[in-house]
């Protein structure tokens, strides 16, 4: 899949933009705080209805303005497909492929897959859990619809459920109610368990080769799951943590508070590891996220690179762009020195300066 076009419109710092992408490395360099991140965003956005930063659509707009616009051009095997996004400050966004309106954002999901990969990202490991049940929920909810539907109903139950927690310490007879909560916290639970588990599994089996090579053959990297508790437990837990959950008023177990572990050479390196391994450590899970994708869809994803280079060694940057050159990929950064003291591939550059784009190759 590749990504033909993106036109913006009222989007953050970009009033109006045309941008062409070339299918292979794509650059866009210019110095900080100019809106090189706000264009993989938009990117990002069309292709998931979400930020990769977590923010509003009413963040996103232009200053000033009540709705923002984004459309993309792309070719899938061969055939064009186009996605239109209405983003508005105060309703809901409007989302058409191909011309044809879209009810819920699982439609969207599988039209294109993108990976994102930030500077954030090579603190993935020693961050806290919410960041790496964030990192599965965004691969997945490309490509799990059921997925999808599972996380934002077990969500949304969990957030009544605490409601109803809360509400309980002061109307004692809502407790009997519970019970219905957690019936479907359960079931909805459980799927959210099992499809977790098993897209570790994967990545498991693709992160270890690629990890051997970029550690110089010294070192085995290993990904465990570790759910808050099993789907058979879920509901017996529920059970035995309903007394605390009612002192705390919040539910204390699901899948909401699971996480991964990495270990290399059998150690746990968000404790134990240095900095150097927790971040290539983290570059081996983007690389094995590209290619689980190209083996559940059969085609690469689109990569989108965020200012990394400048986080990594040059052993680390010769590793990543080695790895991508097959694939499209966006990549911003503040300066070229890095590409051609190496000299890596660049197949389109834009320059980017205060909400306009210089096209290099123009």
């Amino acid at each position: 899949m590749v990504i033909k076009s993106i036109e913006l419109m009222n989007y953050r710092n970009y009033r109006e933009l045309h941008m062409d992408f070339d299918q292979g490395i794509n650059v866009l360099y210019g110095d900080n705080a100019q809106g090189k991140t706000n264009i993989l965003e938009s990117i990002y956005v069309c292709a998931t209805t979400k930020s990769h930063r977590g923010s509003k659509d009413r963040e996103i707009i232009e200053f000033g303005e009540d709705e923002s616009h984004i459309k993309m051009n792309l070719l899938k095997d061969g055939v064009p497909h186009r996605i239109d996004m209405h983003l508005k400050k105060n309703k809901p966004k409007g989302v058409a492929v191909n011309g044809i309106p879209i009810r819920r954002a699982s439609e969207l999901f599988g039209v294109i897959n993108v990976v994102f990969f930030s500077p954030e990202d090579l603190n993935l490991i020693k961050n806290g859990p919410g960041e790496r049940r964030r990192f599965i929920d965004l691969e997945l909810c490309q490509l799990n619809k059921l997925y999808v539907h599972s996380l934002s109903q077990y969500n949304k139950i969990v957030l009544q459920r605490n409601k109803l927690l809360k509400d309980i310490s002061f109307r004692p007879e809502y407790e009997e109610m519970l019970d219905i909560w957690d019936e479907q916290m359960i079931s909805y639970g459980c799927e959210i368990i099992r499809v977790r588990r098993d897209f570790i599994s994967q990545l498991n089996q693709l992160i270890q080769d690629i990890h051997f090579h970029l550690s110089g053959k010294r070192e085995e990297l290993v990904l465990r799951y570790f759910p808050n508790t099993s789907e058979d437990e879920l509901g017996d837990a529920l059970k035995k943590s309903r007394f605390q959950d009612k002192k705390q008023k919040t539910t204390l177990v699901g899948p909401h508070r699971d996480d991964i572990g990495f270990y290399v050479n059998k150690i746990d390196i968000r404790k134990f590891g240095s900095q150097g391994q927790q971040r290539t450590a983290a570059l081996s899970l983007k690389l094995a996220e590209i290619e689980l994708v190209k083996k559940l869809v059969r085609d690469y994803p689109v990569l989108l690179l965020d200012d990394v280079l400048s986080e990594l060694d040059s052993d680390r940057q010769r590793h990543l762009l080695s790895g991508i050159s097959h694939i499209q990929t966006i990549i911003t950064c503040t300066g070229l020195d890095d590409f051609v003291s190496h000299s890596f591939q660049i197949d389109r550059i834009f320059k980017i300066i205060n909400g306009t784009v210089e096209d290099g190759n123009s």
